[in-house]
């Protein structure tokens, strides 16, 4: 059993850091407390502090190291944007605090090795927040791929599709800018490639890519059909499907629009303006070590959100299909802007009911179709049990092995940092050509702590 209380700091107060505060102080306060905030905005760091009701200290980026002596902190939630990622662990790391890091571990080969090299000087843990292997579907597929009932996997299909609302979304913050996000190849597809190198159990040696900005932006082909356009979204006309009302939602009014005093972000801008530097539209082929070949493909302004994987291997396939999201509504909440964060805001039709199916069929047998364990909340039920197991000193051991560290970090950003650089060249690229500083082949290396490792 735990001896104490672990005490915590957040980089970051942006909308995704709302579920690790509200853990913190909620669900896991027994094991767990809330000691500092480590954020810009003011403005932002004030609204968790009036909805949660707890007052804690605030710190500057720059006093980093200064809140983690003074606070005693044991250990960091990283939800910054994913630019800061590497600076901001390897800092933590050498101020003397484990870290848990939101998805991607970081956006560059450089931010990998900045990372590898603080771990390694300091020996601290760092745990990735990988929720969708924690959905009850993708576990289902793991599963039966370790189960051996299709034999060894020679082929992996994957085709993600993000709709007007979710993948509009990232054309109009910060990660539309490469420098920021690593483009949607790295702060998106890193959640897909995780997967992928989970469920296969197994690193990537080689990808090619292809693919660019097509929808978006001022030439893409979306621009001409959306008529005029406002300089962002608050305020703009109530029938113009592209834009953002951060005014029509409480939440982001207050973590957005009422903080842009304090450094001037804006949140909603338009999804058809000039500098947006990432694509919209792409497409992957990535070889893995033991044979197994993915090909993978997104795209960012579809009707409906889902994915669709198909595994084949020598003694037959499985089929995962999960419609998140059937049809955009443009009457919903505003805020209810990605399906698989908040379930309960979005509908199904009868032509594409929202629903997931788990088929396996063997070859020279009928189709068999896998019963998927229910799951509640947030990343097909992801949320909540991701959160225990980073939560929970108590918890029990995982069969599944969903817990992931450093490795697995790395390899999932591994495909996207490969992918953009072929995407800039045209060619494919070797993973070993990225001087990552580390094997990602060994799959004892760097692994994430105990679930049930204590606190002193």
């Amino acid at each position: 059993m735990t001896t104490s209380r672990r005490r915590y700091a957040v980089i970051g107060t942006g909308a995704r850091a709302g579920m690790y505060l509200h853990e913190i102080t909620g669900t896991f306060s027994r094991a767990s407390e809330l000691a500092a905030v480590c954020e810009p905005n003011p403005g932002r760091a004030a609204y968790y502090a009036h909805r949660l009701g707890v007052q804690v200290p605030r710190y500057e980026p720059a006093q980093l190291e200064e809140m983690i002596a003074t606070e005693r902190i044991d250990r960091v939630v990283v939800t910054a944007p994913d630019h800061a990622h590497a600076e901001l662990v390897a800092r933590a790391m050498r101020a003397g605090a484990d870290v848990v890091v939101e998805k991607p571990l970081t956006t560059t080969a450089e931010g990998v090795r900045t990372i590898l090299a603080a771990i390694d000087e300091t020996d601290r843990d760092l745990v990735m927040t990988f929720n969708y292997r924690y959905s009850p579907r993708n576990s289902a597929l793991r599963e039966v791929i370790a189960s051996g009932r299709i034999g060894r996997v020679l082929s992996v299909h994957f085709e993600w599709v993000l709709n007007t609302s979710h993948g509009a979304d990232y054309f109009r913050r910060w990660h539309r800018e490469k420098t920021s996000s690593g483009g949607l190849l790295v702060h998106k597809a890193s959640h897909h490639f995780d997967l992928v190198n989970w469920w296969l159990a197994d690193g990537p040696t080689r990808v090619f890519a292809s693919g660019g900005l097509k929808f978006y932006g001022p030439d893409g082909a979306g621009a001409d059909q959306a008529g005029p356009r406002p300089e962002r979204g608050t305020g703009a006309p109530a029938a113009d499907p592209w834009s953002l009302d951060l005014a029509q939602d409480p939440r982001l009014k207050a973590l957005y629009l009422d903080a842009e005093t304090y450094d001037g972000y804006r949140r909603d801008q338009d999804v058809f303006a000039p500098r947006i530097t990432i694509e919209d539209n792409l497409a992957l082929v990535v070889d893995y070590s033991r044979g197994a070949v993915l090909t993978y493909s997104l795209n960012a302004h579809a009707p409906w959100e889902g994915y669709r994987v198909s595994v084949n291997g020598t003694e037959g396939r499985a089929e995962l299909d999960v419609v998140e999201s059937s049809w955009v509504d443009t009457g919903r909440d505003p805020g209810a802007i990605d399906p698989s964060a908040d379930p309960e805001a979005v509908g199904g039709d009868g032509a594409r009911p929202v629903g997931e199916r788990l088929v396996v069929q063997r070859h020279w047998h009928r189709a068999e179709e896998v019963t998927i364990p229910e799951g509640a909340g947030g990343h097909g039920g992801g949320d909540a049990i991701l959160l225990k197991d980073v939560f929970d000193p108590d918890g029990a051991a995982d069969p599944l092995g969903r817990a992931a560290g450093v490795l697995d970090g790395v390899r999932a950003v591994a495909v996207g940092i490969a992918g953009n650089t072929s995407l800039t060249s045209g060619q494919p690229v070797t993973i070993t050509e990225l001087d990552l500083g580390v094997d990602l082949i060994d799959t004892g290396a760097r692994t994430a702590p105990a679930a049930n490792e204590e606190v002193g």
